[in-house]
């Protein structure tokens, strides 16, 4: 009998997926995420196919000392799916999704994107708050909040969950919900990745099944913006438009004259009856002058994959965020001025309106702070070229700095880039004790730290 004394040996012995290292011939493609701005170089990469792999990881990186990053869809921003001389536990092989269409729920495996579950859900004509990009990890997404196209009318994706499995940095398998382990189910719903890996997540579901949506483009003028804010305060909950700062796309539906021009666009998805879609477009023509639109009814899982070609993975990404309570003229200033100098066609602003069902829950019954705001603002450069970097920092940077007086103090933590853990306070507000009260419970050690942190 052959004795085994290597360590990585005896990984490789624990689990049933693949262990990477450096030298090994796919090491470069495991290694990399959807952000090329962080070209890291991990000493392991565990790609999981099972919880029982997501403990032998958490256990080996805990045993050697090594920094641990989890790594879902691999949309992280800031790059928390990787790590420099650490190990990455992969869950993009855990992409089941179970549907019980009579209770209207799902579960997912936590390596499941919003693609894999929009599509299981939507054959019984049902669905819930996702991103805006099919290609997004769920688990990440949901466990700082959720935002997306539904979220008017059904909540944030963090006030659909109903259930976890979670394992903790001890590599205990928790599965938690409104009766067990309370504490870290409220933990999980927007407190980021601080309390451990999420192997599953169990939804509730809404009836959705075809929708009207698309984009309808005006020119990027403040008046516009005033007439969104307006808009949105005086919809049904059906009704969600993100409003997008760009430059305009290169598009069949928008003149030539428009391409690579500064531009505001109305990214539309109605949830409600087919026959108010005429009402719908008279509302959106009345925003300004329209210079070009895409609009028909899709499926919904459609909706969340029209900008999974102009944001592929290997763009370099550098992003802020803040929330606010109205649209105020200081705001739509500083808006203005940055959104006149994009510096790619690649960049935009999102505001994302999270009002409706978003304010009847609770401010401290999620993690989810600020139940006040009424719109999220997402900015920052997209670009393509490593030699534009500084150049698209500096843009964002100072965007934020010109935003910051017109926003409330914290953010959205999924916007949040590596050099904004002095807001991780400011982005938790009221709720902040009470997490680090259940970080120093699950996560004494502050194994996972790869995030926006709560030190315990």
């Amino acid at each position: 009998m052959t004795t085994i004394t290597d360590p990585l040996d005896t990984l490789r012995g624990a689990v049933r997926g693949t262990v990477v290292t450096r030298g090994d011939p796919s090491y470069d493609v495991s290694r990399r995420v959807y952000n090329a701005l962080h070209d890291r170089r991990p000493a392991v990469v565990v790609h999981a196919v099972d919880t029982a792999d997501v403990i032998a990881a958490v256990l080996y990186a805990r045993e050697h000392d090594l920094p641990l990053a989890v790594r879902g869809g691999s949309h992280s921003v800031a790059g928390f799916g990787t790590v420099d001389d650490g190990l990455v536990v992969d869950l993009s092989r855990m992409r089941g999704v179970r549907v019980d269409p009579e209770a209207r729920t799902a579960r997912a495996e936590g390596g499941a994107t919003w693609g894999d579950f929009d599509h299981a859900t939507h054959a019984f004509g049902l669905a819930t708050t996702g991103g805006v990009i099919s290609t997004t990890g769920l688990g990440g997404l949901t466990l700082g909040g959720g935002m997306g196209h539904l979220a008017r009318r059904c909540g944030l994706s963090c006030d659909n969950l109903v259930a976890a499995d979670v394992v903790t940095a001890e590599g205990a398998l928790v599965s938690c919900d409104a009766e067990r382990h309370p504490d870290l189910f409220w933990a999980l719903r927007g407190g980021g990745g601080n309390f451990g890996v999420a192997t599953s997540l169990a939804y509730r579901l809404h009836p959705v099944s075809d929708v009207f949506g698309g984009l309808t483009c005006y020119p990027l003028d403040g008046d516009m913006v005033r007439a969104w804010a307006d808009l949105i305060a005086d919809s049904p909950e059906e009704l969600n438009v993100i409003l997008v700062l760009a430059l305009g796309p290169e598009e069949p539906f928008l003149p030539e004259r428009w391409h690579g021009r500064p531009i505001c666009a109305a990214f539309t998805c109605y949830s409600g009856p087919s026959s108010e879609d005429d009402k719908v477009l008279a509302r959106l023509d009345g925003l300004g002058p329209v210079i070009g639109r895409f609009m028909e009814r899709m499926p919904y899982p459609v909706v969340n994959t029209l900008f999974d070609e102009q944001l592929p993975p290997g763009l370099f990404h550098y992003w802020k965020g803040n929330f606010s309570r109205e649209m105020s003229d200081g705001a739509i200033a500083a808006h203005m001025e940055y959104g006149a100098t994009m510096p790619s066609l690649e960049s935009d602003t999102a505001i994302f309106p999270i009002d409706g069902a978003c304010h009847r829950v609770g401010a401290e019954d999620t993690a989810f702070a600020y139940r006040d705001a009424v719109f999220s603002h997402s900015f920052g450069g997209t670009w393509t070229d490593a030699a534009d970097t500084e150049r698209n920092i500096a843009w964002t940077r100072a965007y934020d700095r010109a935003l910051r007086p017109h926003t409330q103090e914290g953010g959205y933590v999924n916007f949040m880039d590596t050099d904004d853990q002095d807001r991780v306070r400011a982005n938790y507000r009221q709720n902040f004790d009470r997490l680090r009260t259940v970080k120093r419970r699950y996560d004494p050690g502050n194994v996972f730290r790869l995030n926006q942190n709560i030190v315990p």
